[in-house]
């Protein structure tokens, strides 16, 4: 309870962040209720430039490359690969990971600007009757699994996590914390804030979004403990403000389209359905590991899919995967 509270009075002496002069058309409590994420002080992996993911990768399809792929690959042509695999594209690394090239570490921000980047994409879903939900996607060039029994499990080339937060008559009622394969979803009068902007906390590697800081083991799905075997890491790390590197966008659900909201931003990208990252390496690959033969631990894992394929139609809070949606009204584990 105790640290609760501190961190309750560490939220209320932040300074709140400016917002940055959106594309003329964008609602103007989409930047001023973004969220501002602290990304973990130790991390190597920062955010990254969405379309040098393509210049530093080749579409493969079973490990063999698309030969009649286009060339260059950029973001206004990347949905033709939908025509040539789709779903099963993998976006391969050019260079070898394990040889660390210079592009897995995307771009360490200054004065909380991802400077020279765009790592963020800000889609507004419009339901009517004022309700409306805003996906923040943040795009990572490398996902660090972690260190488990001294065992590294779950790396992967590009890494898509999100927070969405929903609004009623352009006030903001709820966010959604993005984490591996779920996440937690509070009221927004819940969450620590920088000024109006709710905050978010970048774990170590995985860049799963916690509400608060600290240590977060999510062995069991949906639930945040303070410590246990399988552990994020979070702190205030530097401060990145997502809306100074972004594109905008609107998403029709009954026509499942993405619209720019001006000329200069690119929109096929949006339609890839394949993968942002390497196919998940088989066991004879040398670069590849597991614990003891279990399904499930290897240390290399396959590249996640993009926006499209984050439910950018919810009808709660939370993505519809089968589970009750908790809206939290307690920071604490």
């Amino acid at each position: 309870m105790l640290f609760i509270i501190l961190l309750f009075a560490a939220a209320a002496k932040a300074v709140p962040l400016t917002k940055r002069q959106a594309p003329s058309g964008v609602p103007s409590y989409v930047t001023e209720y973004a969220p501002i994420v602290y990304l973990y002080s130790a991390d190597p992996y920062r955010p990254s430039d969405i379309g040098a993911q393509l210049s530093n990768t080749q579409p493969q399809v079973n490990t063999t490359l698309i030969s009649d792929a286009p060339s260059p690959l950029t973001l206004d042509n990347l949905n033709s690969l939908n025509a040539l695999g789709g779903p099963d594209v993998y976006l391969t690394s050019i260079v070898d990971i394990t040889t660390n090239p210079s592009y897995l570490y995307g771009v360490g921000p200054t004065d909380n600007e991802t400077e020279g980047v765009v790592s963020t994409a800000v889609i507004v879903n419009d339901h009517g009757s004022g309700l409306v939900d805003v996906f923040y996607m943040y795009f990572y060039a490398f996902n660090y699994g972690g260190d488990y029994f001294s065992f590294i499990v779950g790396d992967h080339v590009g890494d898509w996590e999100h927070n969405m937060v929903r609004f009623q008559d352009g006030t903001p009622t709820a966010v959604w914390y993005s984490q591996h394969s779920n996440g937690e979803a509070f009221t927004y009068e819940t969450v620590q804030k920088s000024g109006v902007r709710p905050i978010v906390f970048s774990a170590n590697g995985s860049h799963a979004n916690y509400a608060i800081s600290g240590t977060h083991d999510h062995t069991i799905p949906d639930v945040n403990l303070p410590e246990g075997p399988i552990e994020d890491y979070t702190d205030e790390g530097p401060i990145w403000d997502p809306t100074l590197s972004a594109y905008y966008y609107t998403y029709d659900a009954d026509t499942s389209t993405f619209a720019a909201y001006d000329d200069s931003t690119p929109v096929n990208w949006l339609y890839f359905t394949g993968h942002w990252g390497d196919d998940e390496y088989p066991e004879n690959d040398p670069r590849q590991s597991d614990i003891f033969g279990i399904d499930g631990t290897q240390k290399y894992t396959g590249g996640p899919t993009g926006p499209e394929d984050k439910q950018l139609n919810r009808t709660d809070v939370c993505p519809d995967n089968g589970d009750a949606c908790i809206l939290r009204v307690v920071l604490g584990p």
